[in-house]
């Protein structure tokens, strides 16, 4: 009977525990749906839902802004990498493979840009819905700066993209070209979810 007891004890310990494991596992199945859901709109779909897919755990995401402020995040995390991987091939390849320096330099240019360019608009989605919007001409120039800076973010890594043309390339432009698309696709799922927040905005706002 007594251990019968002891048995009922431990048993009771664990419920609260595993309740909030099912209520926690439940609440990251209705995100991840969501999220998926957000993703079939975007051009890369299944980049989407990797890309968020550690953002996932860190806090619900249940709104147009949440999604494009992860998605931005996204995005500059893998050009930040990016950028780290040029800039030390730049620096390989003056001395050893002069020929590939400048069309590399360049290309880093231009994710550098990138870089600034999604940090200014994470920064700026962050300032919109903390003063931002409480008027409709203030609202216009905060949704204006967002889509500019990461339609120039876009911009750049697609530049550089296109300096690297067809499929029969050396193994080092393959990998920077690899890279760079990379950038370039999760930005544009960024500006696809930053298409959708700036539409909430303006339905919300309407009487």
């Amino acid at each position: 009977m007594a251990a019968n007891n002891k048995v009922i004890l431990v048993l009771l310990s664990l419920l609260p525990h595993i309740i909030f494991s099912l209520v926690t596992a439940r609440k990251d199945y209705n995100t991840k749906a969501y999220v998926d859901s957000w993703c079939r709109t975007t051009l890369y779909q299944n980049l989407c839902v990797r890309s968020l897919s550690r953002y996932v755990r860190s806090r619900a995401m249940q709104n147009p802004q949440d999604l494009a402020r992860f998605a931005l995040k996204a995005s500059l995390y893998r050009a930040k990498y990016t950028k780290a991987f040029l800039l030390k091939e730049v620096t390989n390849l003056e001395t050893l493979r002069p020929k590939y320096y400048a069309l590399v330099h360049e290309c880093l240019t231009q994710i550098r840009d990138s870089v600034d360019q999604l940090s200014l608009a994470i920064a700026e989605l962050d300032r919109v819905n903390r003063r931002g919007g409480k008027r409709q001409v203030n609202l216009d120039w905060h949704i204006n700066n967002l889509q500019t800076w990461t339609s120039t973010a876009l911009t750049d890594a697609e530049t550089c993209v296109s300096q690297f043309p067809g499929r029969r390339m050396s193994k080092l432009k393959a990998t920077i070209k690899g890279k760079v698309k990379n950038v370039e696709e999760t930005t544009s799922n960024a500006l696809a979810f930053i298409h959708h927040y700036a539409a909430a905005r303006y339905r919300a706002r309407r009487p």
